[in-house]
């Protein structure tokens, strides 16, 4: 384009110069479209906008001007790979071009965002009484000091939206060494992340010799960084300390917003993170009451993602450490790594960890403690309810020590862990006692009686904390008389338990002298003198007669306050309800209860049970008394734990669900 303008307008026919058949005019017209092209392809390649070519040709010199909108020359394209570190710079030399073949050049910046990049060369051999001006030695010397300051900061807003801050801080590391011509620019920086500095951008060889310079970025803790400079001896930038130290200090600023902008955006990011983190943590740690369980959480938390192996520690009721849990990256070395965190293991323990865990066990203070053996890592206490259950062990994740942010994190597993872990413990410790409770409601054996055959089953419908209020029991009132009795408290819990202790512990005492149905009256009286509506109790009571003549099977006697119809089981076949419905106890201040007498001949069988068992639901259908009699009858003949088991057998086969109700079945035959 410049080479057809310069032929239109006959360059080199003009006055002043030489013969058109003169090489000289071609090598003119070559050396102004060399220039014109490098300026152009600068303003292409750096610039990213629209550019104008004016062309002035004078009867002494030709002048081109190349206009753009951008900042000016911009070595990191979008265009080009990118990289970490930054590429040595391979641009430029174009300018070195145009001052060394122009009379003249020079650049500036307009009013209106515009940027200028013009040369001159002269046509022919100017008058001696004119000498052609000095080409200045390097751009220090053209551009003013804005310019300087603009070209080294100002990157189009459009073009710093899509560059990485790395690649931002590499070019303006470029901009720097070029304007002061230095060997080489770099910027370390320290996250405080354990890992120690790492170089973020580098442009030169950092061998090269002469003075170094080293800035300090201005970050907050914990980031620090410096920004090194180290000059070529000799350098104009060197024998002007001042302004390269202002210079140094105007980029190491530009620098350092970048860099901490890029890492508060990677904190928000990861303290995002952790609070997922957490909250998933949390969500693991609380889905378990089962110790066992909730102990096994947390190294399954733990690792990776804080360290490559984590174990837990628990202090047993003697006060020594037991380990409880133990996970490792890789499964291969668990068993190594077993053996040395057991302290009842071989080899056990190491003598330096031993002492770090009792440290850490008696002070429980939170804080963590470093340790080298197995592997480098940290200790933690596991603290709840002012006591310490345990301690949590980390090792180091892969490749690195643990940062201040990953002890940080650690602290606050290991206090969710604590909280998870001691309620594990204390619900263990309540369901414990629950259950306790409810064995001391039951004999803890039925007796054995020559003529009579005793069986029961108790199927708890939950064996955690809650106590079921159903119970049965058999107490032999003299050698030819035993008090069998059933029962359903109202309710669950520990006032169920209470409740059902009292009914039981008094109809003991009371059927010793008394009638069944007086006994039951006056077990009415003292549960009414409890003023707890809420708290009554259906009751079976029968009281079993051996007679004189064993062929002749036993009398009983039975009485049902508000409970369900029992089951006599046939010999011979067949069942049959029998017992007329009473009043609940503790329901009413006054009773009716009536007293039914049946005789069971040898091979018969009683059975008395809860409502848990006609009430079994499967849907919205019940098993019912009807499914009951036709179990207990495929049972006839058979000893009485076997028909105990035919009935418990069918009621869980009957529904898949857990159970709703408490069931308890006791049977009495008379031997055959």
């Amino acid at each position: 384009m410049l080479q057809e303008a310069l032929r239109e307008l006959d360059l080199a026919r003009s006055p002043g110069t030489q013969n058109p058949a003169d090489p000289d005019a071609d090598e003119l017209v070559d050396t102004v479209v060399l220039l014109g092209s490098e300026l152009c392809e600068n303003a292409v390649l750096h610039a990213g906008t629209e550019f104008e070519v004016a062309l002035t040709v004078t009867e002494t010199e030709v002048t081109v001007a190349v206009t753009d909108r951008g900042a000016g020359p911009l070595e990191l394209h979008l265009a080009q790979p990118r990289q970490r570190y930054g590429r040595a710079a391979t641009h430029g030399r174009g300018l070195a071009l145009v001052q060394r073949l122009s009379t003249a050049w020079g650049t500036r910046h307009e009013t209106d965002g515009r940027h200028v990049i013009w040369f001159s060369v002269a046509r022919g051999t100017p008058p001696s009484s004119e000498p052609a001006p000095a080409a200045p030695p390097d751009t220090e010397r053209v551009w003013t000091a804005a310019e300087q300051a603009r070209w080294l900061l100002h990157v189009p807003p459009a073009l710093v939206d899509r560059l990485e801050p790395a690649e931002l801080v590499a070019e303006l590391v470029r901009r720097l060494r070029e304007l002061l011509d230095a060997h080489a620019v770099s910027v370390e920086v320290d996250e405080g992340d354990g890992i120690g500095p790492r170089v973020l951008a580098r442009d030169g060889s950092l061998h090269g010799e002469g003075p170094v310079a080293d800035v300090r970025l201005p970050m907050t803790a914990p980031l620090r960084g410096v920004l090194r400079v180290v000059h070529r001896p000799g350098a104009p930038a060197a024998a002007d300390p001042d302004r390269t130290r202002d210079l140094t200090e105007l980029i190491a600023n530009r620098v350092a917003m970048a860099v901490e902008s890029e890492w508060l955006r990677g904190v928000d990011q990861r303290r995002r993170s952790w609070m997922t983190y957490l909250a998933e943590t949390s969500e693991l740690l609380g889905q378990s009451l089962d110790v066992d369980l909730a102990v096994a959480v947390v190294p399954q938390v733990v690792v990776p993602r804080l360290g490559r192996w984590c174990a837990v520690h628990l202090v047993d009721p003697s006060g020594r450490l037991t380990l409880a849990a133990l996970t490792h990256a890789d499964e291969d070395e668990l068993p190594e790594l077993r053996g040395v965190l057991d302290p009842n293991g071989r080899p056990g323990l190491p003598a330096e960890l031993r002492s770090r865990l009792a440290d850490v066990a008696r002070d429980g203070a939170g804080t963590a403690v470093r340790f080298a053996v197995p592997t480098d890592g940290i200790a933690l206490p596991l603290r709840a309810r002012g006591r310490t259950i345990g301690t949590l062990l980390v090792g180091r994740p892969e490749g690195r020590p643990h940062s201040p942010e990953d002890v940080v994190m650690a602290g606050d597993i290991a206090r969710r862990a604590a909280l998870a872990i001691h309620n594990a413990q204390s619900t263990a410790a309540h369901v414990a006692v629950s259950q306790a409770l409810q064995q001391a409601l039951l004999p803890r054996a039925l007796p054995v009686v020559p003529g009579l055959d005793f069986a029961a089953e108790y199927l708890p419908a939950s064996s955690g904390s809650d106590v079921g209020g159903d119970f049965y029991d058999v107490m032999t009132v003299d050698p030819a008389r035993w008090l069998v009795s059933i029962g359903d408290v109202c309710g669950k819990g520990a006032r169920a338990a209470a409740r059902t202790g009292l009914v039981r512990d008094v109809l003991r005492v009371l059927v010793r002298d008394r009638s069944l149905p007086r006994a039951i009256e006056m077990l009415n009286d003292v549960m009414i003198e409890a003023a707890d509506p809420l708290q009554f109790c259906t009751l079976a009571a029968a009281m079993v007669r051996r007679t004189g003549d064993p062929r002749t099977g036993v009398d009983v006697e039975l009485v049902l306050a508000g409970h369900v119809q029992p089951v006599i089981v046939r010999a011979g076949g067949g069942a049959e309800m029998v017992g007329t419905f009473g009043t609940a106890v503790g329901l009413v201040p006054s009773v009716r209860v009536v007293c039914t007498r049946h005789r069971l001949a040898p091979g018969d069988t009683l059975l008395v049970y809860t409502d848990g068992v006609t009430e079994r639901r499967r849907g919205r259908e019940q098993f019912g008394s009807e499914r009951l009699l036709a179990v207990a009858a495929q049972a006839a003949g058979r000893p009485a734990v076997q028909v105990v088991g035919a009935v418990r057998e069918a009621v869980e086969r009957f529904s898949a669900d857990a159970l709703d109700d408490d069931v308890a079945l006791l049977a009495v035959r008379a031997a055959p």
